[in-house]
């Protein structure tokens, strides 16, 4: 299954595509009426490269490639957009910035702007006036790109929402009507699943993405990879509870799961083999859209929910990040501005939105008006994803220590390692408070 490429489940969305075509031309609501008007002037002969991370639903790339042919013919502005996969941007990211040549702007994820602050272009004027403009930035936003609390460091681009994905009639002939809201019935769920023969799926590996829910997990019992002074504190009763229910939880998966990556579950939720997993909304659209007859008529069985509460009693959501940074060695930064100005304004994003169907939640507080989250009562879970974001370094500062941190897997090995029976609870938690404290030095 690791050979597995998940975009050859989702390149036939066209339907979804043909959503980038609308509203492109009006703004689905009324920005502030106070917001100063601001624009960047190019460059003379500006050029632009974009590195930016693949598309998991055709309508997310088709959608941004029409903004872009916009954007240049409205400034004259040549743009090249290179796509590559999560795993392979970060370390090209790394590579431009320490180099200082490559791409203008890179769009990558989580704390990887936080690596080389000092390499970005300051964008504080331009997130400000968005900012005013439409309603305000989501805290998380504010959290990875201005980490100091006085200048953004990049532009906040929206999170792919990781939800729970489920198959309705596997959930009701397990005994289960709704999905569970609290992690007690949670695991009594997987274990009713499993029973029925109809398990399911979390990965367990390495995944940028999808082993975001072991820090949901953690989160959801009370523990935390550091407290708000950057102290370690991961080795905790709180941590240890979360691990002892992992272990429980772990036996009702499907096997291989500790080797999943970010295609796996797709494949194995869309080949049947798993009844319930945690992913974005690409899963329903690949079923939407699949020539195969047997997915295609999956789609109306799949549902989408939100992680349950734990004992803290309130959302402790992972998601993953996205980010837009200008390099510093670009030689053409008001031309970079001014592009992603012009992507995040509401003409275009708008638009953008609709045609990723879902697939991005908004950093923006005044997208939660867009009609893609209500237009299917199935989109709606996503539209708070990026509202309830909690950045993966949660209780902490986030800079060189939380994306190093997160760049090791050092939660979602933890988990794994409990939750295998690899190590004890105690074991696991110990040995990621020494990987931890290699990163937050106080």
């Amino acid at each position: 299954m690791n050979q597995f490429n998940r975009r050859r489940f989702l390149e036939g969305s066209a339907g979804v595509a043909a959503a980038a075509t609308l509203g492109t031309g009006t703004a689905l609501f009324t920005p502030l009426v106070h917001a100063q008007a601001l624009t960047f002037k190019p460059e003379k002969g500006a050029k632009l490269r974009v590195l930016r991370w693949s598309r998991f639903v055709q309508g997310d790339i088709d959608a941004y490639m029409a903004n872009v042919r916009r954007f240049t013919e409205k400034t004259g502005v040549e743009v090249r957009v290179d796509n590559e996969g999560w795993e392979d941007v970060r370390p090209k990211a790394a590579v431009a910035a320490n180099t200082g040549a490559g791409p203008d702007i890179i769009l990558s994820t989580n704390d990887d702007a936080n690596l080389y602050p000092e390499k970005l272009v300051d964008v504080s004027d331009l997130c400000e006036y968005l900012g005013k403009k439409y309603g305000g930035w989501y805290p998380a936003g504010q959290a990875y790109l201005k980490p100091d609390g006085k200048k953004w460091i990049g532009v906040p681009l929206g999170c792919a929402g990781a939800m729970m994905v489920y198959r309705d009639s596997m959930l009701k002939a397990a005994g289960f009507d709704s999905f569970p809201k609290d992690t007690d019935n949670f695991l009594k769920m997987f274990k009713a699943l499993k029973e029925k023969n109809t398990p399911g799926g979390m990965a367990l590996g390495n995944a940028t993405g999808d082993s975001g829910w072991t820090h949901w997990l953690m989160w959801a019992f009370g523990g935390k990879i550091v407290d708000e002074n950057n102290r370690v504190t991961i080795d905790s009763p709180e941590t240890i509870r979360a691990l002892e229910y992992a272990k429980e939880l772990y036996p009702n998966f499907a096997p291989g799961t500790l080797s999943w990556l970010d295609p796996n579950n797709n494949k194995a939720f869309l080949d049947g083999q798993i009844s319930v997993t945690n992913n974005g909304i690409s899963i329903y659209y690949a079923a939407k859209n699949s020539q195969d007859a047997k997915v295609k008529e999956m789609a109306s069985d799949i549902n989408h929910a939100s992680f349950p509460i734990g004992p803290v009693g309130q959302p402790t959501e992972y998601h993953l990040f996205f980010n837009q940074m200008i390099m510093k060695y670009t030689k053409y930064p008001q031309a970079a501005k001014e592009f992603l100005r012009f992507m995040m304004e509401a003409d275009q994003f708008d638009a953008w939105l609709q045609g990723g169907g879902g697939y991005v939640s908004h950093p923006l507080k005044a997208y939660d008006a867009n009609p893609i989250w209500t237009s299917d009562p199935k989109h709606t879970p996503y539209r708070d994803a990026f509202k309830n974001l909690r950045p993966a370094g949660y209780a902490g500062r986030l800079g060189y220590a939380s994306a190093g941190a997160l760049s090791d897997f050092i939660v979602s090995n933890m988990v794994a390692e409990a939750a295998s029976g690899q190590r004890t609870p105690k074991e696991a938690a110990e040995r990621a408070a020494k990987r931890a404290e290699r990163y937050y030095k106080v």
